[in-house]
């Protein structure tokens, strides 16, 4: 780890691009098929992007940041830091750890890890298997998984670890999940802690409010929920107490326009689809950050120059207000959990639909492949592939049989 600069302190980052030396190694990079934007363009010339305090952390980050997961390119995250991007975020099973070994390389060449924000994510393992380890165990688990995440990272320390993928509120009370991160924090290897939330996301930010050691939440906040009142207001008295919230799964990157049809082919892709709805989450004062999961450079330079500007264009406003995409996002999943019931077999719907979404809408087989592991082998797609017809629904609309069935070719 490189010493710290003169002045420098954890809670008050300095946002400096060290654009000489990222230029200088983005040259020596192949790129690929894609092509890297001309070194040292900015997305605003002569401008500083809009920046927030992360809760009570005192780290104050650009409102745009960068989800590493999906992407494999080291010149890509590189470009991102040039450009002027501070907060990356991985985790410690993404890519089988080679997401994290990417972030620290890059970060390690570039001198610069003073200058940036890490935040990874430690899974505390199944509740069932929880169990039967005892918390002694577990707790030397998460410690041990943690100790992996920092040797990829190549640092001592990260600013901010989440515990990875809580639907139950039970999970941040589970003793030995609660020793391992306050040894960690006392440690200072970790920072600040947090977790991350798909599923029951505002019963669980509502229960963090009271424990009073949550220092930031990664939750999943989109247009599509624009009508979920109990997330919404959870996330407002999160960030009223002090916690950070940083907004993943904004650009709502799923099936739900092509499946209906009704958004019309120009909202497929592109920048009007992307800014406006990074744009919308960003809109909502108790957000801090955001962090697309971008993976090329031409997301890359839709994404960043919403940080710098959030008033929609006419182009942006008339697609939010669009009556095909408003019946379109009905095929979003919230992973409200209102499908588990719904199927006799008592297959976990909700995990099989988002492990369709990595595959599907993300390209992110690895991520599948995980998603799947993590399911008890009688509750996951072997329980459901001979099955006639799905009986498998949703309150929403989402087309879970086309899903399910989807996911079922990809292993026929």
């Amino acid at each position: 780890m490189e010493k710290k600069k003169k002045g420098y302190n954890r809670r008050e980052f300095i946002f400096t691009t060290a654009a000489g030396a990222a230029a200088g190694l983005l040259a020596k990079t192949p790129l690929g098929a894609q092509k890297a934007p001309e070194p040292g363009k900015a997305a605003e010339p002569g401008k500083s992007p809009i920046t927030r305090v992360l809760g009570k952390t005192g780290i104050r980050v650009p409102i745009v940041s960068m989800g590493v997961m999906n992407a494999d390119n080291p010149a890509l995250v590189r470009r991102s830091f040039e450009m002027g991007i501070r907060h990356f975020d991985t985790a410690w099973g993404y890519q089988k750890g080679r997401n994290e070994e990417m972030v620290g390389s890059v970060f390690k060449e570039l001198k610069a890890r003073d200058q940036v924000v890490i935040a990874t994510k430690v899974p505390p393992g199944r509740p069932e298997m929880m169990d039967q380890m005892g918390d002694k165990l577990v707790e030397e688990e998460f410690l041990a998984r943690f100790d992996q995440s920092l040797a990829r990272l190549q640092t001592d320390h990260v600013e901010i670890l989440y515990i990875h993928n809580i639907s139950d509120p039970k999970m941040l009370r589970r003793p030995g999940i609660v020793a391992a991160v306050e040894k960690l924090k006392k440690s200072k290897k970790a920072i600040h802690i947090g977790f991350s939330t798909h599923k029951n996301m505002a019963e669980c930010i509502e229960a963090a409010v009271p424990l009073g050691g949550v220092d930031v939440i990664l939750t999943s906040i989109n247009y599509a929920m624009a009508d979920d009142k109990p997330l919404l207001e959870a996330m407002k008295k999160a960030a009223a107490a002090g916690i950070g919230l940083v907004a993943m799964k904004t650009q709502c990157k799923q099936a739900w326009s092509k499946e209906s049809g009704a958004a019309g082919a120009e909202y497929h892709e592109g920048a009007i689809w992307h800014a406006a709805l990074l744009k919308w989450a960003l809109r909502l004062d108790f957000v801090t950050t955001a962090i697309p999961g971008y993976t090329t450079f031409q997301q890359l330079e839709t994404d960043w120059p919403v940080a710098f500007n959030l008033e929609f264009t006419p182009d942006e406003a008339k697609f939010l207000a669009s009556p095909g995409v408003q019946l379109a996002l009905g095929g979003v999943c919230r992973q409200c959990g209102g499908c588990a019931g719904s199927c006799p077999r008592g297959v976990d719907v909700p995990a099989l639909v988002r492990a369709h979404m990595y595959a599907a809408d993300y390209g992110n087989f690895m991520e599948m492949r995980r998603a799947l592991d993590e399911i008890p082998s009688n509750r996951g797609l072997q329980a459901c592939v001979d099955c006639g017809e799905c009986t498998a629904n949703c309150v929403r609309g989402v087309q879970i049989a086309r899903r399910l069935g989807e996911l079922q070719a990809i292993f026929a």
